[in-house]
């Protein structure tokens, strides 16, 4: 029988036992999806904004009370909120180094991101659901 040869791994690995944790490159790909989606979205949104300056409150909601610019504001909140909380919990793992810290900093990241969400989610609700 031929010996095979042992795999090339870091010393540290072998020691600890050791691999990729695989999620990396899943937040990767998610702050990409979102950053392209943003792209129209912002558009979008800046141009419903900029068309909702110079209205009354009523005239708002009778603007955000149509389908296609409630949908886009969701879409721009959902998108918007997911891809901060991403890119802050990727700074999170890059910079903060004691365990604790970072497990208390990636709970709290987590909340703000969900408190800003449903507050601008409810926000637009309240506004295009008459």
């Amino acid at each position: 029988m031929a010996r095979r040869p042992a795999p090339v791994r870091p010393a540290m690995r072998r020691m600890r036992f050791l691999g990729s944790a695989n999620s990396g490159t899943a937040d990767a790909w998610n702050m990409r999806i979102t950053s392209v989606a943003l792209v129209p979205l912002s558009i979008a949104f800046v141009a419903i904004v900029l068309s909702l300056l110079d209205k009354d409150y009523a005239a708002v909601r009778a603007e955000l009370g149509h389908p296609l610019p409630a949908i886009l504001m969701f879409l721009f909140i959902l998108s918007g909120v997911f891809h901060m909380k991403l890119g802050m919990q990727s700074i999170i793992d890059d910079y903060v180094h004691a365990a604790q810290l970072r497990k208390w900093a990636l709970i709290a990241n987590l909340f703000f991101s969900v408190c800003v969400g449903l507050a601008c989610t409810c926000a637009v609700l309240k506004l295009s659901v008459t």
